[in-house]
């Protein structure tokens, strides 16, 4: 079978075997995967696909089809290479570059990317507020496409508790967001 063709899960499983089973796997999502990374630490997104693609192909024998998809899988991939990133970078320095705990996503400077330049400060205090895995579901359905339930995959919680914390996430933010000049900032996270 091509392997173009191919299910990225089916890909996953033969590339155990095969090697160069894996390829179009990169080809498929290297994209997505490069702006998620480039959403949290831009100076770093190539650097970081980098990581995410040798550490995928090293742990391609622990992917389990039963648990989610191949997505979602690669997501959480690249979640762990994030998050060392980070705890080295306040290894490194001493304290953590956001004054967050280690580890934790320094998404403060995500409003310097949103279309809405206007909006950014609004949004940051927004999600702010924001439970720190809610602010990942929520993030992860509205940036990278993914649904709730690859979203929970990614960050290691059931689907249904995803789909809750995710409700309870946008219900948290809907009242806010009714201002009309952020009509489409709504339609994303809503």
């Amino acid at each position: 079978m091509d392997p173009d063709a191919m299910a990225d899960e089916d890909l996953l499983v033969r590339a155990t075997t095969e090697p160069a089973a894996f390829e179009p796997l990169v080809a498929r999502h290297s994209a997505v995967l490069h702006g998620y990374l480039a959403r949290r630490a831009p100076a770093v997104a190539d650097d970081l696909l980098s990581e995410v693609w040798l550490q995928a192909f090293a742990h391609r024998h622990t992917f389990d089809a039963a648990r989610g998809a191949a997505r979602a899988w690669l997501f959480g991939v690249a979640r762990n290479v994030l998050a060392r990133h980070w705890q080295r970078l306040a290894r490194d320095s001493g304290t953590p570059p956001t004054g967050e705990p280690a580890g934790s996503d320094p998404w403060q400077a995500v409003d310097q990317r949103l279309d809405a330049l206007a909006a950014g400060p609004l949004i940051r205090c927004m999600l702010a507020e924001l439970p720190e895995t809610e602010r990942e579901l929520l993030l992860l359905v509205a940036w990278e496409n993914l649904t709730p339930t690859e979203a929970a995959t990614v960050v290691g919680i059931p689907a249904g508790t995803a789909r809750s914390r995710l409700h309870r996430a946008r219900a948290r933010l809907r009242p806010r967001l009714s201002d009309g000049t952020l009509t489409t900032l709504m339609g994303e996270l809503a």
